[in-house]
C-alpha cells in the first residue's frame, strides 16, 4: 500500500506541475517577457531552422510540449501504480523510465530552470525513489 501512495503522490506531483505550467502558459503574465519589446522581436524573428515560425510561437509550443509531457508522465504512473501495480513495480523497464524522466527533469531543473520546479521535481523524485525501495523490502 505504502509503495503505491508514493508512486502515486510521485505522478500527482508531476502532474500538477505540468497542468499549472499549462495554464501559465495562456493565462496570465508568468511565462511571458518581462520586457515587452522582447516579446514583439521573438514574434517577427524565425529560428536559424526554418522561417516558418517565430520565435514565440516556437516558445508557446516548447511550454505546450514540455507541460504535455509531465502531465503524460503523471497520468501513466498513476494509473499504472493504481491499476496495475503489479506490472509497473515488476517491470525494470517501466521503473528505469520513470526514473530516468525524473532524474532528467531533476538535473534540467538545477542547471536551467527556477527554485520551484526544481523543489517540485525534486518532491517526485524523492516519492519515486521511497516507492521503489520499498518495493524492494
Amino acid at each position: 500500500m505504502l509503495t503505491t501512495v508514493l508512486m502515486v503522490a510521485s505522478a500527482v506531483v508531476l502532474l500538477a506541475l505540468g497542468t499549472l505550467h499549462l495554464v501559465l502558459t495562456f493565462v496570465g503574465p508568468k511565462l511571458r517577457p518581462r520586457d515587452p519589446a522582447l516579446e514583439a522581436r521573438m514574434r517577427e524573428v524565425s529560428p536559424g531552422i526554418t522561417r516558418q515560425t517565430s520565435m514565440w510561437d516556437c516558445w508557446i509550443g516548447f511550454n505546450i510540449s514540455h507541460s504535455m509531457a509531465a502531465m503524460l508522465f503523471g497520468l501513466i504512473y498513476g494509473y499504472l501504480a493504481m491499476a496495475h501495480g503489479g506490472l509497473l513495480f515488476s517491470s525494470p523497464y517501466l521503473l528505469t523510465v520513470g526514473f530516468l524522466t525524473l532524474g532528467g527533469l531533476f538535473v534540467t531543473a538545477k542547471m536551467y530552470w527556477f527554485s520551484s520546479p526544481l523543489i517540485g521535481i525534486g518532491l517526485s523524485l524523492a516519492c519515486y525513489l521511497a516507492s521503489v525501495v520499498t518495493t524492494l523490502v
